[in-house]
């Protein structure tokens, strides 16, 4: 389940408990993310907060389509199959997101998507290759310079959330079984969801 002990369910007290708790009331199970999180809850508080105030004028499907390339940059399956699912459930069947995530260039993108999820990409895998001429061509399609800022915050706040559950070897939930095989593949981009 992950590298390190977490605290079970039954053991929890104080602010793991209600960590825990908040999460069964959320979700009905707690994911493995958040076991990881039990020693030092405070953090992933920190962490709900940060992405709170990121995406609070952030239209959702942006911020999913971010999260979506950032993660896949990031060979973060858990990301993928956790954004990949809500993209499913609020935008897209499981056809059309296949098609997104195997044709960066999908018809079923607008061009402000698809060059917000190529910007994404490039800002995990190199940050320092970003230029002005980058800003300006997102700016040349409409966006703001607040819009950009929400971009860049989401897929650096990423880097964050799935370098340290893949650090510490967090399995993604057995819930994303339930997703149709071919895009649970699709969304597999690193750890496999375990059997």
């Amino acid at each position: 389940m992950s590298f390190i002990s977490t605290i079970p369910e039954s053991e929890s007290a104080g602010e793991v408990k209600k960590m825990y708790d908040s999460e069964n009331a959320t979700r009905g199970y707690v994911p493995n993310f958040a076991k990881v999180f039990c020693h030092r809850p405070k953090v992933m508080g920190a962490w709900r907060n940060l992405i709170r105030s990121i995406i609070e004028n952030m239209d959702t499907r942006r911020y999913e389509l971010v999260t979506l390339a950032a993660a896949g940059k990031l060979h973060s399956s858990y990301c993928m199959l956790a954004h990949g699912s809500v993209l499913k459930d609020k935008f897209y069947n499981s056809e059309q997101l296949n098609e997104i995530i195997k044709n960066p260039d999908s018809s079923l993108l607008t061009p402000i998507e698809k060059a917000i999820m190529r910007f994404a990409e490039q800002i995990v895998s190199d940050a320092t290759s970003i230029t002005q001429k980058d800003i300006d061509m997102l700016r040349n399609l409409g966006l703001k310079d607040e819009e950009i800022f929400e971009i860049v915050t989401v897929a650096t706040a990423r880097c964050f959330f799935s370098k340290t559950l893949d650090a510490l070897g967090a399995e993604p939930d057995k819930i994303y079984l339930d997703l149709d095989e071919t895009l649970r593949n699709n969304l597999t981009v690193g750890r496999a969801v375990p059997v």
